[in-house]
């Protein structure tokens, strides 16, 4: 079946959902309380060990085979304008994160401040950065619309090429 990496996460994420709800179920009626003198039987939740175990590792399996050839599909398809497969652009985006967040902070500093003093000093020490706060805004300006246009090829790419899945 064609899938786009878009539906594939909905499917992983209904597989997920079905595990889950299978492996709650389970919970609840793998082991149960009776008094004495009360009829086991009639207290005893439907619970099929042999199904449930096959049921949990068939989903398992849905999901090893779904998430390879996710793996497979964005370790090969490139992400157009930026010349990097989607598994290095995953990569790409969280290191534009970490830079933005530094660069937040450098540009949000005062070239020359006032260091804190205490009380028994009469000493005035400033900080001064080794560095021009506009330059640092204007990169992290620049890092911003790089993450923009990444996450906008990205997400075109994950909602329209498409790709071989055996679900």
């Amino acid at each position: 079946m064609k899938i786009t990496s878009a539906q594939a996460a909905k499917i992983l994420r209904k597989y997920n959902v079905d595990y889950a709800n299978l492996a709650s179920a389970e919970r609840s009626a793998k082991v149960f309380n009776a008094a004495v003198g009360e009829d086991v039987e009639e207290l005893r939740p439907e619970y099929d060990y042999t199904d449930t175990q096959q049921k949990l590792d068939e989903l398992d399996e849905k999901v090893r085979k779904l998430k390879h050839t996710i793996n497979i599909f964005n370790a090969t398809t490139v992400v157009p304008d930026f010349g990097m497969t989607i598994d290095q652009v995953l990569v790409y985006m969280g290191q534009l994160s970490r830079k933005m967040n530094k660069l937040y902070d450098m540009m949000s500093v005062l070239p020359k401040q006032r260091c804190e003093t205490t009380r028994f000093s009469n000493i005035i020490d400033y900080t001064y950065t080794n560095y021009d706060p506009a330059q640092a805004k204007a990169d992290y300006e620049k890092t911003s619309d790089t993450l923009a246009r990444l996450q906008t090829a990205l997400d075109l790419v994950n909602s329209t090429v498409t790709f071989e899945a055996d679900i």
